[in-house]
């Protein structure tokens, strides 16, 4: 049997999947009731945390904005004053008013017809607009438009860093493309095994959540929300939890300690 540090990124990566799919099962992620919402959260959620934009989604809900119509009839200011716990409010205010522009001159307005636009194409139009980086745009196509597309954040990067499955100067579509080679022929877990590992609250079901896409989609929708749990709760930026962490037998090194900047130190295995 080879060493833990000799297993290839793929398989390492195929390895996490299985693991935490079986232990957790479904994460309910993204949690939104319409594919508009999950656009307006990947928008506001950018430097900052989910609380926050659950706060100005809550806003928008409550001033029944949250729609497309809404955010296009809104005034500029009064937009900014609803999504202000979010941070950055006046930025992605306009973002979305961007976003909302953007599908009017493009799609008129439609985002059935929108989604309907081959990945790669889309993904190349969204990556064109203000304030949408590869994250957001691959949220996007995901989680509101069902497309086969992995979404990479700092918690992929910071636990495939760890398990020596990509380098620190990796780019963001290396490790995209990493994952998806992956996990191209896996199938989701709908259920997962009670008692293996404690599991980190998910989130409740919802329309979104549970809506139909393609298995290869749902898997790749799975791997990403069962890794944002392992870096919430394991796998922290300082002082990571390698000992409990479901994970932990995976790493391809002894831990002996972190010290104060979260880095995990080394010692040769034996």
């Amino acid at each position: 049997m080879k060493p833990r540090s000799a297993r290839k990124p793929e398989a390492t990566a195929r390895a996490i999947y299985r693991k935490l799919a079986r232990a957790w099962g479904r994460q309910h992620w993204w949690p939104a009731e319409t594919p508009f919402e999950v656009i307006v959260g990947a928008i506001l959620t950018q430097n900052t945390s989910w609380t926050n934009v659950e706060r100005a989604m809550a806003n928008l809900r409550a001033a029944a904005v949250l729609n497309v119509e809404g955010i296009r009839e809104l005034p500029l200011p009064k937009l900014e004053a609803l999504v202000r716990p979010s941070g950055y409010f006046r930025q992605k205010a306009q973002r979305l008013k961007n976003f909302v522009a953007f599908l009017d001159a493009r799609y008129g307005g439609s985002l059935e017809q929108m989604f309907a636009t081959p990945t790669e194409q889309l993904r190349a139009e969204l990556l064109t607009q203000n304030g949408i980086g590869p994250e957001t745009a691959d949220s996007i196509l995901l989680y509101a438009g069902g497309h086969e597309i992995f979404v990479v954040d700092a918690y992929t990067r910071r636990i495939l860093e760890r398990h020596l499955t990509v380098s620190a100067g990796a780019k963001y579509d290396e490790i995209r493309n990493l994952i998806e080679r992956a996990l191209q022929r896996e199938q989701p877990v709908e259920s997962h095994r009670p008692g293996l590992q404690a599991r980190p609250h998910a989130h409740e079901a919802s329309a979104m959540s549970t809506a139909q896409r393609s298995p290869l989609a749902q898997v790749y929708n799975e791997m990403h929300g069962l890794l944002v749990q392992v870096g919430k709760h394991y796998c922290l930026k300082q002082q990571p939890k390698c000992e409990i962490c479901p994970l932990g037998s995976m790493l391809p090194i002894s831990i002996e300690q972190s010290d104060a900047s979260g880095k995990i130190r080394k010692r040769s295995p034996g």
